[in-house]
């Protein structure tokens, strides 16, 4: 990990563009005989490995399975051990919230209970549709506690964003989610003792929402976690001289690049209108971060044909990706989500860098295996940043 305030001194704004593509999720175990990558055909993600230096990365530390913020975090080129940015700061600022001092944020899901045990964690992936009734029901019932203002706002399909604005509203607290099916919800607990009264609130909230959501069938209980409050974090365009955009259509990831600074692109819900509306909008940048959900969705839902076509799906896209005027290409994962487990895992993922001050390794398919016999090795995510920014003639020389 480089430090941050000799990538300040070292970096310098010049022409060359970036284009880092996170497949997330992407990488995972073999299923059977094979993972997801070697059972899927994708040439088009082979091509470009074939004109890349290629190599796998580890997103926080060996043997740690990692979350989306910390695994985005490090592919940006922040310590994820340093900044630990609790997932409901990134809901919030992903759904465009603008918080406060006084602001405690949250990431929640509808779930399913059956006799007091979590039987889907995420209600089915109901539709935005179902999300949206079903937090205005929520919304005209609960609005403060306590004298804490209280809001709640749609997310995607089973995710929504809460809100607690009040005085002394700490963020030290333990998630309320079992994280696994089969398992009784938990109340929120306290790290601290100044933790008390954010404690209090949340789990006074769960049990109204609980009252509310009694009656329905499917989405009868909801799941908290990421309580965070907003962190002091510096921007890409102070670290590496950046002007950095966004194209993404999930808000967690929204969150992720304008916390770090990125102009945040509305480019609509599909993958479709994702890739229109990069093509119209990418020449603004010379960092662009292009973000595929699929990948992962499928994997949670330990769903491996699916995994299989999502990859599928994005390399029909890729060739109108790389036709941009990007002088360096990055194409990796910000973690592994095999389909086997359906869950996040500790397993590296693959890497490849397309730049013509970067030799090819002439890696013949894009697959965790092939991949990790490339020239960049076993590398840590953190260390990706640097290696695009030498690769831009971006980085001065350091010392004498």
């Amino acid at each position: 990990m480089f430090p941050e305030n000799m990538m300040m001194q070292l970096s310098e704004k010049t022409s060359s563009r970036i284009c880092m593509i996170v497949m997330d999720g992407l990488s995972g175990i073999p299923f059977d005989d094979k993972t997801a990558l070697e059972k899927a055909l994708h040439p088009n993600l082979d091509a470009l490995a074939k004109e890349s230096s290629c190599g796998s990365s580890v997103p926080v530390a060996l043997g740690i399975t990692p979350g989306s913020g910390p695994g985005h975090l490090a592919l940006f080129g922040y310590n994820p051990m340093t900044y630990l940015i609790g997932r409901g700061v990134l809901e919030a600022l992903g759904i465009g919230r603008t918080l406060s001092e006084f602001d405690l944020a949250s990431r929640a899901n509808f779930a399913t209970m059956k006799k007091g045990i979590i039987s889907d964690r995420r209600a089915g992936r109901i539709p935005n549709k179902e999300n949206a009734r079903l937090v205005k029901k929520l919304s005209n019932v609960i609005s403060e506690i306590d004298g804490v203002k209280v809001e709640i706002f749609s997310g995607k399909e089973h995710r929504f964003v809460v809100i607690f604005t009040g005085e002394d509203l700490a963020d030290g607290l333990l998630d309320a989610d079992p994280q696994k099916e089969g398992l009784p919800p938990l109340e929120c607990a306290a790290l601290s003792p100044s933790s008390a009264r954010s404690q209090r609130i949340v789990n006074a909230f769960i049990r109204k929402a609980n009252e509310v959501l009694s009656d329905e069938k499917v989405a009868n209980t909801i799941l908290m976690r990421g309580f965070a409050r907003l962190p002091e974090i510096p921007k890409m365009s102070q670290l590496y001289k950046l002007t950095a955009g966004a194209f993404a259509t999930y808000p967690m990831y929204k969150g992720l690049a304008s916390l770090v600074g990125m102009e945040i692109v509305d480019c609509g819900a599909t993958p479709e209108s994702q890739l229109k509306t990069f093509k119209k909008e990418n020449g603004k940048f010379d960092f662009v971060y292009y973000h595929y959900k699929y990948t992962d969705s499928r994997g949670e839902d330990k769903d491996f044909n699916g995994k299989v076509k999502a990859i599928e799906d994005f390399d029909k896209y890729l060739p109108e990706i790389l036709e941009e005027n990007f002088d360096v290409v990055c194409l990796t994962a910000d973690h592994s989500t095999p389909a086997k487990m359906g869950c996040h895992s500790w397993h590296p993922v693959p890497i490849a860098v397309r730049s013509k001050y970067e030799p090819p390794d002439n890696i013949q398919t894009f697959t965790e295996k092939e991949c990790s016999k490339g020239s960049l090795g076993r590398i840590w995510s953190s260390d990706i940043m640097p290696i695009l920014m030498a690769n831009s003639l971006k980085l001065k020389k350091f010392g004498a």
